[in-house]
C-alpha cells in the first residue's frame, strides 16, 4: 500500500492532479502512446495548451526514456494494462529507467486494479485509479483516487522538483519536503491542485464505491473467467479477423501478464471484424444482450467502439 491516498471526483481528475502537483510550463513528461482516450487528449492537446510538453513513446521501446529525459523533466507515465488495446507494461524495467534518471513513475492501474496488479511492488511511486471503472463496479458513481507510495527521495531531487522542496507563498510558506517527508507529494496535491481547482469527490460517490470494493476480489475473479472464455471463442470466429487479450498464450504481452497480474487480465478485450468498418459497425448495431455503452468495469456486459466515442 501507499503512504496516503488523495479521493476525487474522477479518474481524469486523478490524472490531471498527478501531473499538476509536479510540473508546470516550461516542464515535460514522457508517456506511453497506448492510452484511454481522454487521457491521451489531455496529454496531446490540454497539457501542451498549458505549457507541458508530453513525449509519447511506443512499448516496448521503454529505452526511449532515458534518451527523451532532460532537466525538465517531472515523470514518467504508463497504463499497467493499456485501455482499450489490453497492452501490459513493463513495470519494473520503466521504473528502473525511469529511477536512473532521477524522475517518478505515475501508473494508471485502473483496469487491473490492486487485486490483480500491485505497482508499487515493481518499484512504481504513484498510482491512479478510475474508481468509476472495476473498484465501484456498477456502473452507478463517478470517482478517482491519487495514491502516493511514499517511496520517491524528493528532497534528494530538489533542483527538478523545486515546488516540493521551497517555500509554498500560497500556503504560508511551507516546504511540503520538510513539513511532511515522504508525504510530501500527496501532501501538495491536497492542498494546491486540488483546493485550488475542487475536483472534490462527493459523499455519496465515496459511499457507494466503498460498497464496492468490499466485492472487488469475487467480481474480478468473474471478470477474468467470462473475458477469457469470450475471447477463446472470438479467436476461432471465422468473422473476426484479430483478438487482443493478453490472457491468451498467443498474445505479445503473455508472459508480463504472468509477472505483473498474476497470469489475469481483467475484464476488456478487443477485436476486430472481417470487413473492416463497415462490418465493425453493422455488428455493433445488432448487439442485443450486450450492452453498447461507453464504460468498462460495470456489472453489465459492454461493448464500445473507442475510435468514435473516447
Amino acid at each position: 500500500g501507499g503512504i496516503a491516498s488523495l479521493g476525487l471526483s474522477s479518474g481524469m481528475a486523478a490524472i490531471n492532479y498527478s501531473i499538476q502537483t509536479i510540473a508546470e510550463s516550461g516542464d515535460n513528461i514522457i508517456s506511453t502512446s497506448s492510452l484511454y482516450g481522454g487521457t491521451y487528449n489531455l496529454f496531446a492537446h490540454t497539457f501542451p495548451q498549458l505549457g507541458i510538453e508530453v513525449r509519447f513513446i511506443d512499448a516496448p521501446n521503454y529505452e526511449e526514456i532515458t534518451k527523451l529525459a532532460d532537466d525538465r523533466t517531472k515523470a514518467v507515465f504508463c497504463e499497467s494494462i493499456g485501455n482499450p488495446a489490453g497492452n501490459i507494461a513493463d513495470l519494473a524495467k520503466i521504473s528502473e529507467l525511469a529511477h536512473s534518471k532521477g524522475i517518478p513513475v505515475i501508473v494508471d492501474n485502473t483496469v487491473p486494479t490492486p487485486y490483480l496488479c500491485r505497482p508499487f511492488e515493481h518499484g512504481c511511486d504513484i498510482v491512479v485509479h478510475s474508481l468509476t471503472k472495476y473498484m465501484g463496479g456498477h456502473g452507478s458513481n463517478i470517482g478517482g483516487v491519487l495514491v502516493d507510495s511514499g517511496k520517491f527521495p524528493w528532497a534528494e531531487h530538489s533542483s527538478r522538483f523545486n515546488r516540493l522542496n521551497e517555500p509554498d507563498p500560497s500556503y504560508h510558506g511551507v516546504v511540503y519536503t520538510e513539513a511532511l517527508g515522504p508525504a510530501a507529494y500527496i501532501g501538495r496535491a491536497r492542498v494546491v491542485p486540488l483546493r485550488n481547482t475542487g475536483s472534490a469527490i462527493s459523499p455519496m460517490n465515496s459511499f457507494m464505491i466503498l460498497q464496492g470494493i468490499e466485492t472487488l476480489p469475487v467480481r474480478m475473479d468473474r471478470h477474468c473467467e467470462n473475458a477469457i472464455e469470450v475471447a477463446n471463442y472470438l479467436s476461432k470466429h471465422d468473422k473476426v479477423d484479430w483478438v487482443r487479450y493478453a490472457g491468451l498464450p498467443d498474445h505479445k504481452d503473455y508472459q508480463l501478464l504472468q509477472k505483473y497480474c498474476d497470469g489475469k487480465a481483467a475484464g476488456i478485450l478487443s477485436f476486430g471484424i472481417k470487413g473492416g468498418s463497415a462490418a465493425g459497425t453493422k455488428f455493433i448495431d445488432a448487439l442485443e444482450l450486450i450492452t453498447r455503452l461507453v464504460n468498462i468495469g460495470d456489472a453489465k456486459s459492454l461493448a464500445c467502439h473507442p475510435a468514435t466515442t473516447t
